[in-house]
Parts: structure tokens; sequence; C-alpha cells
């Protein structure tokens, strides 16, 4: 008989457990009862925590459009495919399988998921086209996802690349209009509550908590046509002369609105990988030159406008050049005596010069000032320049000298339109803007009409018969001024390196467009203003006036206009 049994002690202990467990069980029993009955909510809302999460919706970004309407930027929706790789990794064959459909290597593709195995969300590969993410998708790998993305696309490409800019690969402005604009442009991403299971596929969308609100659209006052004249003309001229660089800005004088504003070498914004720094730079308003014989009109003028001179004054300058504090100006023929138009027509710099020299230099410096030298414009472009024009305290007497022919003092393609279109409107000066403005922006006068009037008709003798006989344009009357400067660099001015510049409007009589040419170091020979710029004026002005339907001021009487065979459509 076995002692234990017989053992009051521990016959009184195997009761005592017995009872304990009996009520163990029974609380157990009643504690699944509660939690399935009583608390079924409380264990719902625990796994819907474990569940649920707050997905961003994506927000299309504003399109950019000409005047016209016609697009030039526009975002087109992508996928971007991404994977939870904790449940990706431990499906055999994944990766394998999905490097293979994508087209990229698998090794990499492992190490990459290996490195983030603490993770939820990798971008595996952004942008892919609907139809494309849809065949990735189709395998139905575990942890697999795709998320709804915009690309921007960029209609002109490279033809309005450096002003418009480009956006990275999340759509937010970098360069250009695009940064400038960025926060009219970007919408706001929306959000909504799903339901994922284990590998983060959505199983249940339970509604959206914030709609997506689209970014704006925004209208610039740019002329797709024109843009694409002056794109084209320009890259002909530098490949022509072999040159550096080159802008052209092209203006509305009566509104100061940007029409065209191009530059060289080019950037094709749709192709991100092969973006630079240097090549997406706007030079029309980043690059600095000295405007060198383009300036002359504005020394002329501030003189008319002061009295010292009347558009008949004679000036003699004989024997073609003169010195000042040691320094020789010279002329490239000795002209002899030479109205303020013969100056202009023949840009003598000594004549220039002595104009220069009896305006005080506070006249002068603030002359130049009003026209917006030295300091930027309203047009709001990132990274524009300011230009240089010292204070006229620092001018030293070859300093006021040498100032009336445009050194000294730096400028960009945008300012020296501005500067023009000043003249354009008959003496007064409008802010630019790359906006139809609602109502005409308020003007400040700078000059009188007759001043602006009497240099008008000194820049229309300068095509006609000066140094800007190339800028001509059949049927109209042309005004403008040719430039040549030589570039300053380590030890002073070069004697190979030039910057051949054209400023001008058309049709003189009134004046609708304001253009800048701007060619940077011209090596193929040619490398005056007259000869590599003022013609890429004029096919330009040619094809504008054209499409704009600007009538003739200057045809024969009883001629009438030919139409060139070279449609709008063709202009782009």
């Amino acid at each position: 008989m076995n002692k234990r049994l017989g053992n009051p002690a521990w016959a009184w202990r195997s009761r005592l457990m017995a009872v304990f467990l009996a009520a163990l069980g029974l609380a157990l029993v009643a504690r699944a009862v509660h939690l399935q009955v009583f608390d079924k909510g409380f264990l719902h809302g625990q796994a819907q925590e474990r569940h649920l999460r707050v997905m961003e919706t994506s927000a299309h970004r504003g399109m950019i459009i000409d005047r016209h309407g016609e697009p030039l930027a526009a975002s087109t929706p992508v996928d971007s495919i991404w994977v939870n790789p904790a449940p990706f990794m431990a499906h055999a064959g994944a990766v394998e399988q999905l490097a293979a459909t994508l087209g990229i290597p698998a090794r990499p593709l492992r190490e990459k998921l290996q490195a983030r195995q603490g993770r939820e969300f990798v971008y595996i590969k952004r942008h892919l086209p609907p139809q494309e993410a849809k065949r990735v998708l189709a395998l139905d790998l575990p942890g697999l996802n795709a998320q709804r993305e915009y690309r921007r696309y960029y209609p002109t490409g490279e033809i309005s690349g450096h002003l418009l800019g480009f956006t990275n690969i999340d759509d937010r402005g970098l360069e250009g209009l695009e940064l400038s604009f960025d926060s009219w442009l970007r919408g706001q991403p929306g959000q909504r509550r799903v339901l994922i299971d284990g590998g983060r596929k959505v199983i249940d969308d339970l509604g959206e908590i914030r709609e997506a609100r689209p970014g704006r659209d925004l209208q610039l006052s740019l002329d797709r046509r024109i843009q694409y004249l002056a794109y084209r003309e320009l890259k002909a001229a530098v490949i022509a002369h072999q040159a550096k660089a080159g802008s052209v800005v092209v203006l509305d004088p009566r509104t100061g609105e940007v029409l065209a504003m191009v530059s060289q070498p080019p950037f094709n914004p749709n192709n991100r990988e092969a973006i630079s720094p240097s090549i997406a730079r706007n030079r029309a308003v980043m690059d600095l030159f000295e405007p060198g014989s383009t300036l002359k009109p504005f020394i002329v003028a501030t003189a008319l406008e002061q009295g010292l001179f009347k558009p008949t004054s004679v000036i003699d300058t004989n024997p073609g050049w003169f010195t000042v504090q040691g320094n020789t100006i010279r002329d490239l023929h000795n002209y002899g005596a030479l109205d303020l138009g013969g100056i202009l027509a023949k840009s003598s710099n000594v004549g220039a010069s002595r104009i220069a020299l009896a305006t005080s230099t506070e006249t002068l410096w603030n002359a130049l000032r009003n026209y917006g030298f030295g300091e930027l414009s309203a047009s709001g472009f990132p990274g524009e320049r300011g230009g240089t024009l010292r204070h006229f305290q620092d001018w030293r007497p070859i300093d006021h000298a040498t100032v009336a022919y445009g050194y000294g003092l730096s400028t960009t393609a945008l300012q020296l339109a501005s500067a023009y279109a000043v003249i354009a409107a008959g003496g007064e000066r409008r802010p630019v803007s790359f906006f139809v403005p609602k109502q005409l922006p308020p003007a400040h006068r700078l000059i009188s009409p007759a001043t602006a009037a009497s240099v008008s008709l000194m820049l229309e003798q300068v095509v006609r018969e000066g140094t800007a006989t190339a800028a001509a344009v059949p049927g109209y009357r042309v005004a403008g001024k040719t430039g040549t400067a030589r570039k300053s660099g380590v030890g002073g001015y070069s004697e190979r390196r030039y910057q051949a510049v054209f400023a001008g409007y058309v049709p003189a009589s009134h004046p609708r467009l304001v253009a800048v040419v701007v060619i940077d170091e011209p090596t193929g020979g040619a490398y005056y203003g007259g000869a590599v710029a003022a013609p890429v004026f004029s096919r330009i002005m040619a094809g504008a006036l054209r499409l704009m339907e600007i009538p003739p001021d200057n045809l024969p009487a009883g001629a009438g206009l030919v139409h060139s065979a070279e449609t709008a459509e063709e202009l782009g």
C-alpha cells in the first residue's frame, strides 16, 4: 500500500491542487467568454490598429502654358515600384523574378534589400509607365507594391529648358520658373485610411481623410512660336560662328512682357540624367557682359534730356583718337565732324566719350541707374544677377570717358532689353514680367517723348546706313545698335575674346518688339556685333512680325506684303 495515500497531509494537498486547477480553468473560460462576447469591439480595434495605415495620395502639379494656352510643362501619371523587404525576401526567387521583369541586375537588388531589412518601405524603381508597372505587379509577390506619382514632361524640350527649369523626381521645382513658382504649381497631397496585410498590401480602402488638391496652372507671357524662332536662329548662329554660348531676349515694350528667352548651349529638361548646373544656367539673366557700344544711345539720350546737345549738334572726332589720363580712346577710322546720329551710325567711341565728358558723372550715373543698369529687374527669376555699375564717386576721368561705349559696367541680356524698351516706349519704363498683366502696370517716365523720338530716329539711321545694316527687316523700319566688347580676364582685356551684341526694336514707327542678341566668343572669323548678332535679330524679327500679323511700316508706294511660305505650324 502506498504510504502517500494514507498520509493525511498529502491527501489535503492533492485536493487543494485539484480545486486550484479547476478554478484556473473556470477563470480562463470566463476570460475567453468575456473577450469574445463582451470585449469583441476592443479586440477588433486592436487588430485594426496593427493593420490600419494612412496613405498619402499624390497631387497633380499645375501646368505651365504660354500666352495662347499651349502647354510648356505638364505632369503625367506614373507608378513607382516599392517593396516591404521582410516578406519579399522570404519568398524564394522573388528577387530574381523582379530583377528580370524590371531589367536590372539581381545581385545589387538583393544587397540593397538585405541592407534595409528593418524597413517596411524601399523604392525599387520610380516613375514607370502605368502599363509597365501593371506588368510588374502581375508577379503577385509578397511585399511588392506600386505607388501612383507624377512625372514632369516638357513638350518643347530644350527650346524652353533654360526658362522653365525642371523638377526633381518628387515633382518639386529645382530651377527656373518651376522653382520660382513652385508653391503655386505644387499641389497638396491627399490622405486615405487603408487596411494592409502583413506584406503591406492594401486589403481594404476605408475612405478619404483629405482630398488631394491639384496645383494651379501658370500662364506665361511667353509666345511658344517666337520662342522657337529665337531658339532656332540663335542655335544656328552659335554653330555657324563656332561661339562659346549665346542668348536672346524678346520683350513687348508696351507692357514689359517677356515673349521669348533662349540660351545656348541647350539642355533638355526631359532628360534629368544629363542635366548639369553649367548647361542649365539661364544665360539671359545670369551671364554678365560689358554692353559695349549698345550703351551709346543712353549716353546720347541723357545729354539730350539735359539740354547739353541737340540732335543736330556737331562733334569733331578728328583725328580719330584722343587721350584721357594717358589712355588713348580710338575710333576704327577718323570720321571727322559728326552729328549725334552720325556718332551712333559710325559707332564713334571718340564722339560718345566727348558727349559723356560734357555730362556730369552724377547725371550719367543716375540716368544709367534709372534705366536699370546695376540692379535686379522685377522679373523674379531665380539666380538673376543685377550687373555692376560703380558709384560715380569712384569714377576716374578715364571711367567717365569709357562708360560712354559700354566699358566699366556689366549687364545681362534681360537688363539691356529692358533699357531699350524705354526708348521704344517713348521714354517710359515698365517692369519686365513673365506674365500677361491683368491691367497695364504703371510706367515711370525717364526721358521725354521728344528725346525718345530723336534717339529712335538716330537708331534707325544705324540700321539704314551704319554698322547694323544686317539687322534690317524688309518692309519694316528697324531701330537698333550694335556692340562689340572685348572680354576681360586675368591680366586685362583680351585681344581674341569678344562679345557680339545687337539690341533693337521693330516697327520703329510703333514699336511692338524689342530684342537683344548676345553671341559669346565667336571664333569663326567674324566677331563684330553687326556681322554676328545683327543678322540673328533680323531673322527672328521677320518671323515674329509675320506671326503676330504686324503690318509693315516701310513699304514702297504700291508695294504689297509678300508672305513667306514658312507657316506658323512650321514655326512650332
